[in-house]
């Protein structure tokens, strides 16, 4: 297929990617108020960092392609915040915290599996990223379960 191809599909699996990284630390920096555990805070900083260091490698390589960053939908934002602040003031507990996380995660891999198989000329480089943060969610997912 041609090079512009490619590169489109290359841009819009990079915003997809720049998008779950802010998804991701915004719900992150949500629950993070109701964490009272130094170790599951200290979790919850690791991987904010994590996601916050790959959004980074989203904005160089947009810039590259003269691409704007992706913000997450106004509507996926708004029910994201309004569905984990339900679930914090009923229950703030670790483990409730925990399957918050968790339950993002999974959306997360399930949502960039499905694009990258979708986008299925983006560059090695793009596609090395979405994979790289599949790798994040499950690891997060892992070290999520010692809280449940």
């Amino acid at each position: 297929m041609s090079l512009s191809c490619e590169n489109e599909d290359t841009k819009e699996l990079l915003k997809y990617c720049d998008s779950g990284c802010k998804t991701a630390t915004n719900s992150i920096e949500q629950v993070m108020e109701y964490t009272k555990s130094k170790e599951l805070r200290k979790l919850l900083l690791e991987y904010d960092k994590k996601h916050a260091q790959l959004g980074d490698k989203c904005h160089i390589l947009l810039k590259r392609y003269h691409e704007e960053e992706e913000d997450p939908s106004f509507m996926a934002r708004t029910m994201s915040y309004v569905t984990t602040e339900m679930k914090m003031l009923i229950n703030n507990e670790e483990k409730e915290i925990a399957k918050v996380m968790m339950d993002g995660c999974n959306m997360g891999i399930q949502s960039l599996g499905k694009y990258l198989n979708q986008f299925k000329k983006a560059t090695g480089e793009c596609r090395k990223i979405a994979e790289d943060l599949i790798d994040i969610e499950f690891n997060f997912m892992k070290d999520l379960r010692a809280y449940l």
